[in-house]
C-alpha cells in the first residue's frame, strides 16, 4: 500500500527530497495527462553563489530528474529507465524566481515504444530550459536517457 500512494504522489512528495528541500525547489505543477511538471526555485541566501546569483549546481539540480520520472511513469513496468549523461549550458545570470518545465509527449513516448521493439535498447536525448520570470532563458539543459526493455 505505502508503495503505492508513493507512487502516486512521487512528484509532490519530491518537494520534501531534502536537497530540493535545501536549494529551494518546489514542483508546482504537475498534469500527469500531458506528461508536464513545472518546477520553481527562488533565490534566497542559501541557494546563491559567491556573487548573488543562483548557484549552478541548485539549477542543475532542479532540472535532473524530472524526465526520467515522467519515462518511468509513461513506460511503465517494463522498461528499465536511467540517467545516462546530462550537460548544462548557462546562458546568463539567474536572478530573483526561476523555472523549468518538464514535457513528453504521448508521439515521443510511442517512438521509443517503438524504437524498443526493434532494438531491445537505446538512449533518448531530452531538452529543457531555465527561465526567469520574465522568461529569459538563463540556462539550457540536456539530458541522456537510457531506456531498455526488460527481459
Amino acid at each position: 500500500m505505502a508503495l503505492i500512494i508513493q507512487k502516486i504522489n512521487v512528484f509532490r512528495w519530491i518537494n520534501l527530497y531534502p536537497p530540493f528541500l535545501g536549494a529551494g525547489i518546489r514542483v508546482r505543477e504537475v498534469d500527469r495527462k500531458e506528461k508536464i511538471i513545472e518546477v520553481e526555485m527562488k533565490l534566497r541566501f542559501w541557494n546563491r553563489n559567491y556573487v548573488g546569483t543562483h548557484y549552478g549546481g541548485s539549477l542543475y539540480s532542479m532540472c535532473d530528474p524530472f524526465f526520467m520520472l515522467i519515462l518511468m511513469r509513461k513506460l511503465g513496468k517494463d522498461y528499465i529507465v536511467w540517467d545516462k549523461a546530462a550537460q548544462i549550458k548557462f546562458i546568463k545570470p539567474g536572478i530573483g524566481k526561476v523555472k523549468a518545465r518538464f514535457h513528453v509527449s504521448d508521439e515521443k513516448i510511442q517512438a521509443i515504444k517503438t524504437e524498443l521493439e526493434m532494438k531491445n535498447k537505446d538512449d533518448f536525448e531530452f531538452e529543457t530550459s531555465v527561465a526567469d520570470e520574465e522568461n529569459n532563458i538563463i540556462a539550457e539543459v540536456k539530458k541522456l536517457i537510457y531506456v531498455r526493455k526488460k527481459p
